[in-house]
């Protein structure tokens, strides 16, 4: 069986948003998952040929005036085109730090991904409000059950 790859392009500017990023790695490197291996990349960073060569990818990104980072637009204005074909039915999954509502942030990201044809492994992780440490632990399962998953064949 030949290891699975999960990429996580995250826009994780302050400190709690490294902490979500860096739980979600932890959750994905969970010694239970075999099989799997996750990558990050910032968004700025990911090419269409990272989102090709993997098996699942996370998003992660804050609110800023109720829309995604403006990291996060150019990587999909960047792989929009270069993966459409390539990549329909690729699983992935969300997670939103929004200090107001998170609602044109998801559903901005839903907007794309519609398009893109991939799939949600599950609804968006919306940590939204101040910064609460129980996001940190609702971020590694979020890593956890998307590896989980891929290396379970689910996905």
């Amino acid at each position: 069986m030949s290891e699975k790859k999960i990429l996580l392009v995250d826009h994780a500017p302050s400190p709690n948003t490294r902490k979500l990023r860096d739980a979600v790695l932890e959750g994905a490197r969970d010694p239970e998952v075999e099989e799997v291996a996750i990558r990050h990349v910032p968004p700025l960073d990911a090419t269409p040929e990272d989102v090709l060569g993997c098996d699942a990818i996370i998003l992660g990104t804050t609110e800023n005036l109720a829309y995604m980072a403006g990291a996060m637009k150019d990587f999909f204005d960047r792989v929009y085109y270069p993966v459409l074909e390539e990549t329909q039915g690729l699983p992935y999954g969300l997670y939103v730090r929004a200090g107001n509502d998170g609602a044109g942030t998801i559903r901005a990201i839903e907007t794309i991904v519609t398009g893109l044809r991939w799939r949600a492994v599950q609804d968006p992780l919306l940590c939204r409000g101040e910064f609460r440490d129980d996001f940190i632990g609702q971020a590694r399962e979020l890593g956890l059950y998307v590896a989980a998953a891929v290396s379970a064949g689910i996905i």
